[in-house]
């Protein structure tokens, strides 16, 4: 049975870290998976006054959302927590009150940084606002990824054994939790 993954990427550099990390996991996954990236980049920044009048590129982004099966967040940490920028993406696909685009859709919620605890205080705030917004989470295991420039090729080759054999554990227990989740 096919099933789509919206991938939500927390940062718009070109040479993303996360970006190579989602690329990693949609490699990884089983064939019936089909991972839709979910531009973040480009959207107007939340405000209470688009309640009665969405944007376009709110709507798309909403429709985007609910078109979706399952979400996987792959987030960076900037300052102990989630980037602007997801955050932004985040209220808006949850509004107007009464409208949550990501009410009841399971997730994943995975990521890395170059620092050493790769990205688990992000997570963790990002897990309380997804919680929140009833979108339950895988809890483990948990990926935080110390992220060096050759552990995962810009096509989302993982380089190191060791890392590829953790991420794929990791997804075998996503779809595994998905199906039963889903079905």
């Amino acid at each position: 049975m096919s099933r789509t993954v919206g991938v939500f990427v927390g940062s718009l550099r070109q040479d993303s870290y996360n970006r190579r990390l989602a690329l990693a996991m949609e490699k990884l996954a089983p064939d019936g998976l089909v991972f839709k990236h979910i531009r973040i980049d480009g959207l107007p920044l939340y405000n209470q006054d688009f309640d009665s009048n969405y944007p376009d590129s709110c709507r798309q982004l909403k429709q985007e959302v609910e078109a979706c099966d399952a979400l996987l967040f792959v987030t960076p940490e900037y300052n102990r927590s989630v980037p602007g920028v997801l955050k932004n993406a985040i209220d808006i696909a949850s509004r107007p009150y009464g409208t949550n685009s990501f009410a009841g859709k399971p997730a994943g919620v995975i990521g890395c940084s170059i620092g050493a605890i790769g990205s688990a205080l992000a997570q963790q705030h990002l897990r309380n606002t997804l919680a929140y917004l009833d979108v339950p989470t895988l809890g483990q295991p948990e990926v935080f990824i110390h992220m060096t420039d050759d552990l995962i090729a810009a096509d989302g080759t993982i380089k190191e054994p060791s890392t590829r054999q953790f991420l794929q554990g990791y997804m075998d227990r996503y779809v595994a939790w998905l199906e039963r989740f889903l079905s």
